[in-house]
């Protein structure tokens, strides 16, 4: 019997099923779900799309997590900035009481300044509004990936089920004779094609 690394791996490398989703099942488990995977076409196609759903979904992530921290990172230079042009006009404005006869090139000054608190100020609101548009997304993918969580839980109830079906008849199939067998067989059949 095939250990459950690489029983993981054959999950992994077959159909992109996660190694940390897996890893809460046991070897026998990940054992099951390979041959019922290999056996029903459904639930292979239902295992890859939400392996393709929970692959985009990180890489989504990751991507709206980069910028998000680069977001963060401008808006605190800019922060910085800011503040140092706010000490800077401070400065000025002390140094104005003094320098009367340099009022105009203060004024001047000033102005300058006041255009770039305005510019500094406009590319502030429009990075809040990005943290704001990346933490919305982030509440998505978070919600995104509680649905697949809860999904996973549900297939892995349908696939306890299905063993559990297929436990009882085999058992059943055991007790009759061979006319008997073939019309359990197809009766099994039937309920397994839906």
């Amino acid at each position: 019997m095939p250990s459950k690394k690489e029983l993981q791996a054959l999950l992994k490398e077959k159909y992109d099923i996660n190694l940390n989703v897996s890893q809460a099942l046991s070897a026998e488990e990940c054992e099951l779900l390979l041959t019922s995977l290999q056996g029903q076409p459904h639930m292979r196609k239902l295992v890859e799309s939400f392996a393709e759903k929970n692959t985009d979904l990180g890489r989504r992530n990751r991507h709206f997590g980069s910028l998000r921290s680069r977001a963060e990172k401008r808006l605190e230079k800019l922060q910085t900035d800011y503040q140092q042009l706010e000490d800077q006009i401070a400065q000025m404005e002390q140094a104005k009481v003094g320098l009367v006869n340099r009022k105009q090139v203060i004024t001047a000054e000033t102005q300058a300044l006041e255009a770039d608190i305005q510019r500094l100020n406009a590319e502030k609101q429009y990075l809040d509004k990005q943290v704001k548009v990346l933490s919305s997304q982030n509440s998505e993918l978070t919600d995104a990936n509680q649905q697949l969580k809860k999904d996973n839980k549900d297939l892995k109830n349908v696939v306890d089920q299905i063993r559990l079906r297929l436990a009882k008849d085999t058992k059943e199939l055991l007790r009759y004779e061979d006319s008997e067998i073939r019309k359990a067989l197809i009766r099994l059949f039937r309920w397994t094609l839906g």
